[in-house]
Parts: C-alpha cells; structure tokens; sequence
C-alpha cells in the first residue's frame, strides 16, 4: 500500500463518514432509530462503491472500517463498535480480495459483510441496555431514553443485522447505477 492508497483511504473514509454521520442524524426521532441500520449503508453505498473503483489492494477497506470505528468512538459511540469496525470490515476485505476487487457479486457479498459493522452501534441498544439507558436518560432525558428502550427489545436484534443487510445491498446497487463510468473504467464487471 502505497501513499497514495492512503490517502483515498482517508478521502473516501471522511466522505462516507459524513453521509453516513448526517444520515444517522434520523435518530434523534426515537422511532426512527429503527431505520438506521438500513438507512446508513443505503446512502453510504455511494461513496464506498466509489472508493471501491480505487481498491486494488487488500486492507483499504480494513483501515476504512476501522478509521470508521474510531471516529464513532470519539464521537461518543460505544466501545462495540471497535470490534466490529475491525471484524466486519476484515472479513468484507477478504471477500473484495477474492473477487480481486472487480466481481460484482464479491463486491455485494463484501460490502453487505462491511456494513455489519454499524451492529457495534447497536449492540448497547439490545445487548447493554441497563448501562447504556442510564447513560443516554442523562444526556436525551426520560422520554426518548424510554421510548427507545420500547422499541429496541433484545429479541429484535437480528432485524439490526438483516435491515443493514439490506441497506447495503441496495446501496451498491444504487451506487453502481450512478458511477457507471467509474465502474466500466475501472474494470468491475
């Protein structure tokens, strides 16, 4: 990996940083937080399906995820989403890597696999949740903090998985259909 390689890391990672930071923005409505696990890969399919016509060496897309998981972190995420920040985005740059990052269906499998990590986000919300809503009474208050609690039962935690699931296919799918170009220049079939 090269300077270069770095530096359109960085580039698309602020990129999708800020689409997916501004589409998360929805959860201030509590019910709506229901939707950001399928809405965050939706609207982030463009930037990554972009960032992916410069891939071509494994552990781009691994440095993205975790650069990803430390800006959530520092903005005041959980700690789960370092883990997932680095497992899901490793094992989305193994499948890239098999597909030599120009496969269509390599690129799907691997950004639906990538997207998991946004899970770490959620995590607390089904997993942590004494801890995590006495924290966010303190910051959002009573009614948003009870309210979400409603409608985050642990149960539903696989909905997480599969909405990103989802979120993502449609993404890429949406993100291929507008860079045409960039795809066919790149050489992704």
């Amino acid at each position: 990996m090269n300077a270069k390689d770095l530096i359109n890391v960085g580039i698309f990672t602020a990129i999708y940083f800020v689409i997916f930071f501004v589409t998360g923005m929805v959860g201030y409505i509590p019910v709506m937080m229901l939707a950001i696990p399928f809405l965050c890969p939706l609207t982030a399919g463009v930037p990554f399906m972009l960032f992916l016509t410069r891939v071509r060496k494994f552990g781009m897309v691994t440095i993205m995820g975790i650069l990803l998981a430390i800006l959530m972190l520092v903005f005041g995420h959980p700690w789960p989403c370092i883990i997932t920040g680095i497992v899901f985005p490793l094992a989305g740059d193994l499948i890239l890597r098999n597909g030599n990052f120009k496969s269509w269906s390599s690129i799907l499998l691997g950004y639906a696999v990538f997207s998991q990590w946004i899970t770490g986000l959620m995590i607390p919300f089904y997993f942590m949740r004494e801890t995590y809503f006495k924290s966010l009474r303190s910051g959002y208050g009573d009614t948003y903090a009870d309210t979400l609690m409603a409608i985050t039962p642990t149960w539903a935690f696989g909905v997480v998985v599969l909405a990103a699931a989802a979120g993502s296919v449609l993404g890429a799918y949406f993100g291929k259909s507008l860079l045409k170009k960039h795809f066919k220049r790149a050489g992704i079939a």
